[in-house]
């Protein structure tokens, strides 16, 4: 089932990448629907039996029940209102396997609404005016935004059509943007590090202000609730991070710290920052683990993959609440709607030895067990 792991790692990459390519192929559920279509090839990455582990609160996040949700629902001027085709979404008319993770998003905003959407798949120079008139005649009142590509495609509208993003990576705060980032939630990391790693006491990070502070205030919040410490240094270049990584990890702890990689092209640049910290953890004996799934296969101890069907039932959620009036304007919010992998190969060599019970609470597997 090798192809699980490259229709699953493509999808993410196209995420962070935002490239776009004329779109073709079959409708595929979810990443995990991607990865069983292709399990008599052999496999990488195994997705195994979900042990539910509970995500900690964040405290500016009031949670919303699924009977809350439901009550919203049955109201009958939201039922009209959907019926109506108020809610819609812009996502990126791209090719296979990377069109599966929209349509799976696309699902789950589907199930969470309980009608279909109208959808439409933009290229890159699509004619943003004609589609924000289209919208307006079929009654839109929420757009949902898919990917950069789609996100790109509502500049300009009309302020009476919201705008809500989703499935877009390396969003800030400056780009005055309601939805949810393709980031992990820094406080969903921890908490699943701390899981593998109960003397866990410090986590070292490295990063870009321009690019990165946002989610770094973040996880200040989070480490404190946690109570580890998070040492961030900052870099602002290449050489600045690859001769801070070297002093860190020489200098740390590996019975008590953890590396982590955020989403920072500057901090964690794939071809010479990656593979040098890669190569000096490993030979320090020191956690790493990464907000990006594709440091796995690399190396990494574990990070965390976007759950697509999840996280469109959030985005429809969100939608809901702005139709019905019940939802203010707010920033952007990192993704909590995550699965996860786990390198068993690294886990062994820091001398985490995980039994069956413990590899089932993770989503996907490297390698094959």
């Amino acid at each position: 089932m090798k192809k699980i792991t490259i229709a699953l790692f493509a999808a993410v990459a196209l995420l962070i990448s935002g490239g776009a390519a004329q779109a073709t192929g079959t409708v595929l559920q979810s990443s995990a629907v991607v990865a069983a279509s292709a399990a008599e090839s052999g496999m990488l990455i195994e997705p195994l039996d979900v042990v539910t582990i509970p995500a900690p609160l964040r405290p500016d996040v009031r949670p919303v029940t699924l009977a809350q949700l439901e009550d919203q629902l049955r109201r009958p001027e939201l039922q009209a209102s959907l019926n109506k085709g108020s809610i819609a979404v812009v996502y990126p008319n791209v090719e296979e396997p990377f069109r599966s993770a929209f349509l799976a998003m696309i699902q789950g905003i589907e199930e969470r609404i309980k009608f279909k959407v109208r959808s439409y798949p933009v290229d890159p120079r699509v004619d943003t005016a004609e589609l924000n008139n289209t919208l307006k005649r079929s009654g839109t009142k929420v757009v949902i935004a898919l990917g950069r590509q789609g996100l790109n495609a509502t500049a300009g509208f009309d302020r009476e059509i919201s705008v809500l993003a989703g499935g877009v990576l390396l969003l800030s705060e400056s780009e005055n943007v309601t939805g949810i980032s393709m980031t992990p939630d820094p406080a969903m990391l921890f908490s699943r590090l701390r899981v593998l790693l109960p003397e866990l006491r410090r986590i070292v990070v490295v990063y870009n202000p321009q690019k990165s502070e946002w989610l770094i205030k973040l996880a200040r919040e989070a480490a404190k609730a946690q109570n580890i410490e998070l040492s961030a240094h900052v870099a602002a270049d290449l050489a600045g991070a690859a001769k801070l990584y070297s002093q860190l990890i020489a200098a740390a702890d590996n019975r008590h710290d953890a590396i982590w990689l955020p989403h920072d092209s500057t901090t964690v640049e794939e071809s010479t920052i990656l593979p040098l910290v890669l190569r000096e953890s490993w030979n320090s004996n020191l956690p790493l683990f990464s907000s990006n799934v594709l440091h796995v296969k690399k190396g990494a101890l574990f990070a965390m993959v976007p759950d697509n069907v999840e996280l469109g039932r959030t985005l429809a959620a969100s939608a809901m609440g702005v139709i019905a009036g019940e939802v203010r304007r707010r920033p952007l919010v990192p993704l909590r709607e995550l699965q996860t992998a786990i390198n068993l190969r690294t886990a062994s060599h820091i001398g985490l030895n995980l039994g069956a019970l413990q590899q089932r609470s993770f989503d996907f597997v490297y390698p094959q067990p």
